[in-house]
């Protein structure tokens, strides 16, 4: 190989580490810091870029997107004297590479040891029970420390967030009994409340029912009395109407039969043998132990045999049934169209038989009324012992229940 071949070479290779001293390509999102002779040039920004060879170098390569650093549990003590393992996170974003570069050293080890020390301070006001229920206070306090402290280094601190407060093993325990215990309690008061509002809305149903029961208790027992009050009314109304009709049947009777002996026109004969008849009857009876004739006695005897015919007297068996001697017809003149008439008003007419119960007219069930006293009259006339045909006839009574002429 000549000189002149290794000469040129060895301008080649020259040439080629040249260029790539002075060509850079930065990446999206980062940032390079160029220093030209030892000091601080310029950050070049995402892109290609041309560098002076062996005067211009790359001093470090920033990332510019948000970054997130979660520290190890550090150790606090709270207000109430309790030691408690607190583990952070921190959101960052570097604004200014130069500074990132030159004002500090290293700034994730910075922003560590300056949050372990805030957060010390921070939770060393706190009681336990402050702290766990605290976190976003105390999430606020670091975030406005740290963002205030770090500014110079070209950070911005976005989010500090509390990932986890562990307590002694022994708080754990008391805690949990504490939870449990406040957990037993609320069940128990929960139960109690709900046993209250069972036995609330039991004693108001039995309250209703009972009410409900004595109002149909009271219904019933106005039901009742009315209507036994409506019974008595009618079985008397039905007395009396059957005692009227009796009374007119007797009366009847009395008239009638009295009608008959002054239509016989009795003699002194029939007298005496009635007074035989009766005679047997004075006699009746245990306790009588003397029977003392009376001194008419004789007279009777005397009438009773010239009855049958003694001393040339007629027998009474030759005397015809009437005093003119011709027999009167069977049920002449007896008028029997009024028997069965009562002037007694009906029972549903009468002032007592009224009822006004207000309280129940759409419950009271609806009470019959009775047939009128003409009616039941009229039924009986056509379905009684009135309605025989002997009957009619021995009577001598027409089709309109009224006796001929």
């Amino acid at each position: 190989m000549t000189p002149a071949l290794i000469a040129l070479i060895v301008i080649a290779l020259l040439v080629v580490v040249v260029v790539a001293k002075s060509v850079t390509i930065v990446p999206q999102a980062q940032a390079k810091v160029v220093e030209r002779l030892g000091r601080y040039s310029r950050t070049l920004s995402p892109g290609l870029s041309i560098l002076v060879p062996f005067i211009d170098r790359v001093r470090a390569t920033i990332d510019l997107r948000e970054q997130v650093v979660s520290f190890p549990p550090q150790p606090v003590i709270t207000a109430d004297n309790l030691q408690v393992g607190i583990d952070t996170v921190v959101y960052f974003q570097v604004t200014d590479p130069r500074l990132a570069v030159y004002g500090i050293a290293n700034y994730i080890t910075g922003m560590e040891q300056l949050t372990t020390t805030t957060l010390r301070n921070v939770v060393g006001g706190l009681n336990l029970e402050g702290a766990l229920t605290g976190r976003d206070g105390i999430n606020s306090q670091l975030r406005e420390v740290l963002d205030g402290t770090t500014g110079p280094w070209g950070l911005r601190v976005a989010r500090v967030e509390i990932k986890a407060i562990d307590p002694p093993h022994s708080i754990q325990d008391s805690m949990e009994k504490q939870m449990r215990a406040d957990r037993d309690k609320r069940a128990v008061i929960l139960t109690a409340e709900g046993h209250r509002q069972a036995a609330i809305t039991s004693a108001e149903g039995e309250k209703a029912s009972a009410i409900l029961s004595a109002e149909g208790r009271k219904q019933a027992a106005i039901l009742e009395a009315e209507a036994e009050r409506q019974s008595r009314i009618l079985r008397a109304e039905g007395e009396r109407a059957a005692l009227f009709l009796q009374a007119q049947g007797q009366a009847k009777s009395i008239e009638t039969v009295f009608q008959a002996i002054h239509d016989g026109k009795p003699d002194q004969g029939l007298l005496a043998y009635q007074y035989l008849q009766t005679l047997p009857q004075i006699a009746q009876g245990d306790a009588n132990k003397m029977w003392i004739v009376p001194s008419e006695f004789s007279k009777a005897l005397e009438g009773l045999a010239n009855l049958g015919g003694a001393e040339g007297g007629r027998s009474w068996m030759d005397v015809g049934s009437s005093g003119n001697g011709t027999s009167a017809p069977r049920g002449a003149g007896l008028d029997t169209s009024d028997w069965f008439e009562s002037q007694l008003p009906s029972a549903a007419e009468q002032p007592e038989a009224r009822i006004e119960l207000t309280s129940i007219t759409d419950t009271a069930p609806a009470i019959p009324t009775p047939p009128p006293l003409s009616e039941v009259t009229q039924d009986v006339r056509d379905s009684g012992p009135a309605a025989d045909p002997a009957v009619r006839e021995q009577f001598g009574a027409t089709d309109d229940g009224r006796s001929p002429a």
